[in-house]
């Protein structure tokens, strides 16, 4: 019995075509408009070329909607739109030595001739763009969109340093359009990243999606304070002057018109020599200061350029060859379960301890049941372990060959493997399971007690994760000696010298095991081999009581309250400057304060409500600790109205908040980073590398005096006694 099929194409292929044009389509969409893509690059180059591998063998799949003629995504809706002077291309991709030889044959085929000699340069991680200079002014920047049309992001590209506003030299263009990638940095991502978790922000998944989400940013001034850069690598227009030959002479002619190129290409010769820089790069893809995922290769003449010529989609004379993920094989040991601070329980992956990506690699992440039935994992399999430079270890699935039948599924338990309660959906259609035993459970007792000694809560540098889970999970006979948030200033050096216990891991909360030994590491923390107490123990108890007069803000965090972090427990604190008025006022009253909101003064409201939390706030308020700041002063003259300052340092006069204080309460603003906009920096001892940025840009420079002065007299006695350095 013949196979069902139409018009000649099985059935079956039908719906693997259209559910692949399904998945790519989706995967471009979240990729190049959302910027948050949800599959790997090497998930969609799979399910790419088996589109292109269908429709090679089937022919009339192959339509103008098809994913495989198509370029970029269609374009997002935040943005006005502009259409190219010339098509933006994609690029075929190579995966290994073969497809390079295949896409060099081709291009010999077609020119009648060696198409030699070849660019190679760096494939960028980042967000295409096509800049438009007409008489050497800057007069369009867009992203490619779907190759046609693109969204003009003009005003934000005019705030990346390096890119001209006006191009420099007597052989301008009277009109050319360069094209090229915008990145971050590696290093300026991390100190990104940082600032929006102190800020209480999501952090960025990558550099790459960081620069498309600060690009599309709808107020350039955001995008101004961002350390994006560009390289050009290619022009789609050139008229009214000489055109170069090739590939590597624009280059040159764009360097000197003070466009930013890289200094990381080669001329070559030879496939050869071609294969030798793409190996080069592979072993030190780390080494330039961006994300790099492969090598662009390209025909360097001009002229044989436009002979090849271009698909629907791709050019001919150019292909990006793409490094593999940095993957790794490992055994799956098991899976098991961890709490976390709100009740969360998420799967974890126990494997193999395997070196990938510079680092050695025992647990992953599994975020929940249905993406462990998603990734088709069974524990004893050996599967795949991704880890690219920073990122979080990733199991990408199971390698299904080597299985020989003693694998066997997860079973996501139903009660809490921390306390025993049932497990449970906090509301319909949650994804995660939770433990709803928030007041007793020791895990998340464990979590909350670790994360209110944090560094953005109370600052207890004494009460790591090590000594929060000696204090909530000491070993067995042992009693938990914080049995809830509300013992922790009660504790004594008495109580801490007899705690043992299990160590666990940061992540996971699972225990760590003894590789000598296989059995659960246990340590004393707070005792020396004399039964005296530690030095950890002393530290504790002595920030334990300096942390009692830490400000409202820092106590508001602690709580572990949803939705509140540093920047909206700063408000309250601002506003209400008690936690009996924080506690007391009505949903109305926290919605109406600056940065709150309806929803977070619901949860607020909420949070309040339940005994044991007031309890928390009683016991605290008993052992000393200051629940109200000191009444806000007078407001003043305003004589900082309009100022935005940096503080970086060490000030002897005065503390962080302080001097944050002290500007706010002068109609001035605080901000964490230095930019074109800040007005001063106030540099105390060791202040870094907000002053080389400070220099770099010009910005006035106050040492303490300097900002006594500004305080007291206002900005034009500061620039008096100011460093204003060349920029």
């Amino acid at each position: 019995m013949s196979e069902p099929s139409v018009e000649g194409v099985p059935v079956a292929v039908l719906k693997r075509h259209a559910e692949l044009s399904e998945l790519v389509e989706d995967a471009r969409w979240r990729y190049y408009v959302l910027d948050q893509p949800t599959v790997s690059d090497a998930q969609f180059d799979e399910w790419f070329r088996e589109l292109v591998a269908l429709e090679e063998r089937h022919p009339s799949l192959q339509t103008p909607d098809s994913p495989t003629q198509k370029v970029g995504a269609p374009i997002s809706g935040d943005f006005a739109k502009v259409q190219h002077l010339n098509r933006m291309e994609s690029l075929d991709n190579a995966f290994n030595d073969a497809d390079m030889a295949a896409w060099q044959a081709r291009a010999e085929r077609l020119a009648e001739r060696d198409p030699g000699p070849y660019l190679c340069e760096l494939k960028i991680d980042g967000l295409a763009i096509a800049i438009v200079y007409r008489d050497g002014k800057l007069e369009r920047a867009a992203t490619r969109g779907d190759g046609r049309t693109g969204d003009d992001v003009t005003a934000n590209v005019r705030t990346i340093k390096g890119v001209p506003h006006r191009l420099k030299g007597d052989d301008v263009p009277s009109l050319v359009e360069v094209r090229g990638e915008v990145y971050i940095p590696v290093a300026d991502f991390k100190k990104l990243n940082e600032q929006l978790v102190e800020q209480g922000k999501p952090p960025f998944a990558n550099p790459r999606n960081s620069a498309a989400g600060t690009l599309r940013q709808k107020d350039p001034r955001v995008t101004a304070q961002r350390p994006l850069r560009m390289i050009v690598h290619g022009i789609g227009v050139w008229e009214g002057a000489a055109e170069p030959k090739a590939q590597s002479d624009v280059y040159e002619r764009l360097r000197d018109f003070g466009l930013p190129v890289s200094d990381l290409y080669r001329v070559v010769g030879s496939l050869t020599e071609v294969n030798e820089f793409i190996k080069h790069y592979h072993e030190h893809r780390h080494d330039p200061a961006y994300e790099i995922d492969g090598v662009v290769v390209k025909v360097d003449d001009f002229r044989l350029q436009r002979e090849l010529g271009s698909t629907s989609r791709a050019p001919r004379w150019a292909i990006a060859y793409k490094y593999p993920p940095e993957e790794v094989n490992t055994k799956l040991l098991d899976i098991q379960v961890g709490v976390g601070r709100t009740g969360r329980v998420t799967p974890y992956a126990v494997m193999e301890p395997v070196v990938v990506a510079g680092s050695t690699v025992e647990r992953a992440t599994l975020h929940n049941a249905a993406i462990v039935v998603k990734k088709g994992v069974l524990i004893g399999d050996t599967v795949v372990l991704r880890k690219a430079g920073d990122v979080i270890p990733e199991i990408v699935g199971p390698v299904a060959a080597l299985r020989d039948g003693s694998e066997r599924e997860f079973v996501m338990p139903t009660h809490c493997p921390e306390c025993g309660t049932a497990l449970a959906y906090e509301k319909e259609g949650d994804a995660d399971l939770r433990c709803p035993n928030a007041r007793g459970c020791p895990a998340q007792i464990r979590e909350r007690l670790y994360f209110a000694a944090g560094r953005y809560a109370l600052d207890i540098d004494g009460l790591g994760y090590v000594a929060a889970t000696a204090l909530t999970q000491p070993l067995p006979p042992q009693e938990p000696v914080v049995r809830t948030e509300a013992d922790l200033f009660d504790l004594t050096l008495e109580q801490l010298i007899p705690i043992r216990s299990i160590v666990r891991d940061m992540e996971t909360g699972l225990p760590k095991i003894d590789p000598k030994t296989g059995e659960q590491k246990v340590v004393s923390f707070f005792s020396n081999l004399n039964g005296e107490p530690s030095q950890n123990a002393r530290k504790l108890i002595a920030e334990l009581e300096q942390a009692k007069q830490a400000p409202l803000w820092r106590v508001l965090v602690a709580l572990s309250i949803r939705h509140i972090g540093p920047p909206t427990a700063r408000a309250l604190a601002d506003a209400l400057r008690s936690i009996d008025a924080v506690m007391n006022a009505s949903e109305e009253e926290l919605a109406a304060v600056e940065g709150i909101g309806s929803i977070v003064a619901t949860t607020v409201k909420e949070w309040f409500e339940v005994d044991w939390h007031r309890e928390i706030i009683e016991r605290w308020r008993a052992a000393g600790v200051r629940m109200e700041d000191e009444p806000a002063p007078e407001k003043g003259p305003q004589i900082l109205d309009g100022l935005t300052l940096v503080v970086t340092g060490t000030l002897e006069g005065y503390t962080r908040d302080s001097a944050s204080e002290a500007i706010t309460s002068r109609g001035g603003k605080v901000a964490s980073s230095v930019s074109k906009k800040t007005s001063f920096l106030v540099a105390g001892e060791n202040a870094g590398s907000k002053y080389d940025k400070a220099v770099s840009l010009g910005v006035p420079i106050l040492d303490e005096t300097a900002f006594d002065a500004l305080l007291k007299e206002g900005p034009e006695a500061a620039t008096a006694l100011s460093t204003t350095p060349e920029s």
